[in-house]
């Protein structure tokens, strides 16, 4: 604290009764507080010395340093300000008690309580037999103002005696008042704040329903005039309600009760219309939701359709390795939402359908042509669906075919073992597979197009025998008929695929272990096969490399712990051996 009028600090410090150690004219050390004496180092004034009252102002902007303080009985001298400051203890919640330790042996109760009293009230010392004590004061702020004394060397009077002399060492004491008191202010704030959230709560709650009136005729004949009001009609309906249960009806009353109820019929025709409002504008929700997301998924389409001209090998060479990771992860997650926006719109459509077909079942014969025409055309739509999905999986296969090429490619370049002449025949193999799977899709491709052409001249033709015959039992059996033609393309379809994909696991797996001569175990192998298919079972991979002996044999490496099993490909063995 800087002061620039020397007769109000002068007038200040005469107040409190202290003045500044030093002769007058000295210069003073900044930081002089005239409320805290001990903490800028200033002693009791002297009346009988004169002139102390005129003491030139402290400098400006001087770092505080801790001063010599006299006392009556006592002197306390600073610790050398090139040492560290004193360490203490965590300070205790609530506390108003310090420890004083370091005391001077000659040190009597009188004298500690001259000393800390300058810091505040003073409400107990317990002195100990040895060198130190317990001082418990009136407020926390003033054990700040005592641990400020920490450090201090203090002297009794002027004697040079070890036993008059010590180094004070001040620090927070834990003591069972202290926290009994912190405690109690603790649940006092806290009832203080229960008590304020409950005021803030009953001043929010909303207010409570009116009580419900007695039953008279004049409350009754108001209660109708409600019942016809709509913006009324709620709260007048829980009043007759009431009436009705208390057994207000009675020979008198039942025909004042009837025409109330014959007013609550009324409102029946309001709220079926306002039904109806609402279910037609949930239609239009639904079909406003339905067109959103068929042009979300052709934009879905969109996407995938520019990742999958990425992966080919016009355009994938040209891209790094990481690039090429990251758009592989993009195509994958891409796809994976197209499935699902694909499977809900699907759903929504299954809904659709059923409704329409649980409406029309209960109709004439005529609306039953209809549902057998929407069947068909259903099925068409399948068909039409099932050879999208053949031509994308056709696109799958061409990229893999790709990626394929490319490890042929890598392989001529590291492998050193084995001869190129083997390499190349082994590769060819796989490719001529690949191809013939190809060849393959491609004709079942042809043969689902022929299939929904025949589907569409089946369509016409059971239109035609429809119009004619106008009979249901020629429906249900042309129906039945093609159920079962669809099922039997179904389980065509599902064994084709299978034999599909064991030859393109076969073609995976085979280069896979050609590339690791000395063969590798069934969780790397499926920790492999799982980034190009992540629904692949290593079970699944087992049984199939047990299947096919003369192509993979499995043999045991290590010894003891460190035995295990391995896949290796055998071949190339059947070839040496020709």
């Amino acid at each position: 604290m800087s002061v620039t009028d020397p007769t109000a600090w002068a007038t200040a410090m005469n107040n409190l009764g202290m003045v500044p150690v030093g002769l007058p004219g000295q210069q003073l050390v900044s930081g002089f507080d005239p409320g805290l004496n001990i903490m800028t180092g200033i002693t009791p004034i002297n009346p009988m010395i004169p002139g102390l009252g005129l003491v030139p102002p402290p400098p400006t902007e001087v770092a505080v340093v801790k001063e010599i303080i006299h006392c009556k009985s006592c002197t306390l001298f600073p610790q050398n300000p090139n040492l560290p400051p004193p360490s203490t203890r965590e300070r205790p919640p609530g506390c108003k008690t310090v420890f004083v330790g370091g005391l001077p042996e000659n040190a009597t109760e009188e004298i500690i309580q001259e000393v800390f009293e300058q810091c505040g009230d003073i409400t107990a010392i317990r002195k100990s037999k040895k060198n130190f004590c317990h001082i418990r004061f009136a407020e926390e702020f003033m054990v700040d103002k005592a641990i400020y004394l920490s450090g201090y060397r203090m002297r009794l009077g002027s004697s040079t005696d070890k036993k008059d002399s010590g180094r004070l060492h001040v620090d927070f004491a834990q003591a069972r008042d202290d926290f009994y008191e912190w405690e109690c202010k603790q649940r006092m704030r806290a009832r203080e704040e229960r008590h304020r959230r409950k005021l803030e709560e009953d001043r929010l709650r909303p207010p409570s329903p009116p009580p419900i009136m007695h039953y008279s005729e004049h409350e009754a004949a108001l209660l109708a005039e409600k019942l016809k009001d709509d913006s009324k009609f709620s709260e007048a309906i829980t009043v007759l309600l009431s009436w009705i249960e208390r057994g207000e009806v009675n020979r008198r009353s039942a025909n004042q009760f009837y025409s109330m109820v014959q007013s609550a019929n009324s409102h029946v025709r309001r709220l079926m219309n306002e039904k109806a409002t609402h279910e037609q504008e949930m239609e239009e929700a639904k079909e406003n939701f339905k067109n959103a997301l068929t042009g979300i998924l052709t934009q879905f389409e969109q996407i995938v359709a520019v990742f999958n001209a990425s992966t080919r090998q016009k355009a994938w060479d040209h891209f790094s390795k990481a690039q090429r990771k990251n758009i592989d992860i993009w195509r994958k997650h891409s796809e994976e939402l197209r499935n699902a926006q694909s499977e809900q719109l699907m759903g929504i459509r299954r809904e659709e359908e059923m409704e329409m077909s649980d409406d029309e079942n209960c109709d004439s014969p005529t609306k039953k042509m209809r549902v057998d025409e929407s069947a068909l055309a259903a099925q068409a739509y399948a068909l039409k669906e099932e050879n999208d999905s053949l031509r994308w999986q056709l696109d799958a296969y061409r990229n893999e075919v790709e990626l394929l090429k490319q490890e042929k490619e890598q392989l001529f370049r590291t492998e050193e073992n084995l001869t190129k002449d083997q390499q190349v025949q082994f590769l060819q193999q796989t490719m001529q597979g690949m191809q013939q799977q190809l060849l393959t899709i491609q004709e079942e491709l042809n043969n689902k197009k022929s299939e929904l052409e025949q589907a569409k001249e089946e369509q016409s033709h059971t239109q035609a025998l429809l119009k004619v015959l106008q009979e249901q039992e020629i429906n249900v059996l042309t129906v039945a008929l093609v159920n079962q033609d669809r099922e039997n393309n179904i389980e065509k379809r599902s064994q084709g695929l299978k034999s599909e994909k064991e030859a393109l696991l076969i073609g995976i797996i085979s280069t896979f272990l050609h590339v690791h001569p000395f063969g590798a175990n069934i969780e790397y192998l499926w920790s492999y096969m799982q980034q190009l298919d992540s629904k692949i079972s290593a079970n699944e991979i087992e049984m199939l490399l047990m299947r096919l002996p003369r192509m993979f044999k499995q043999e045991f490496t290590g010894v003891g712990a460190t035995l295990e099993k391995r896949w290796k490909l055998c071949a190339f063995e059947g070839i040496k051996t020709t």
